[in-house]
């Protein structure tokens, strides 16, 4: 079994930053893939980034620029930090985590609120 723990969200004003950090524990393997994801009210659940244990990161046309999804050179642990934050930035925001053999695994997600 895998657990996914997030942790780092909070209430910040347009323009601050965040750091989010996900870490997967259990039978976790070289070759995954963990990624953030957000939904907000009312929307579908989107990426944000991901990050391949070999460092590959792929980012969301919404966030590239702005945010930074970064992993620990050991652990499946992964940061995501997030820059000049919006208004609507604000969702929760998940971290997953795919094996390789293709099981999916999703922390119960933490809050992100950009407001003044």
């Amino acid at each position: 079994q895998v657990q996914v723990v997030e942790s780092g969200g909070g209430l910040v004003q347009p323009g601050g930053s965040l750091r989010l950090s996900c870490e997967a524990s259990g039978r976790i393997f070289t070759d995954y893939l963990m990624g953030w994801y957000r939904q907000s009210p009312g929307k579908q659940r989107e990426l944000v980034a991901t990050i391949r244990s070999v460092g590959v990161t792929n980012y969301s046309d919404s966030v590239k620029g702005r945010f930074n999804i970064s992993r620990h050179k050991i652990k499946s642990l992964v940061y995501l930090q997030m820059n000049v934050l919006k208004p609507e930035d604000t969702a929760v925001y998940y971290c997953k985590i795919r094996l390789r053999q293709g099981n999916e695994y999703w922390g119960q997600g933490t809050q992100v609120t950009v407001s003044s």
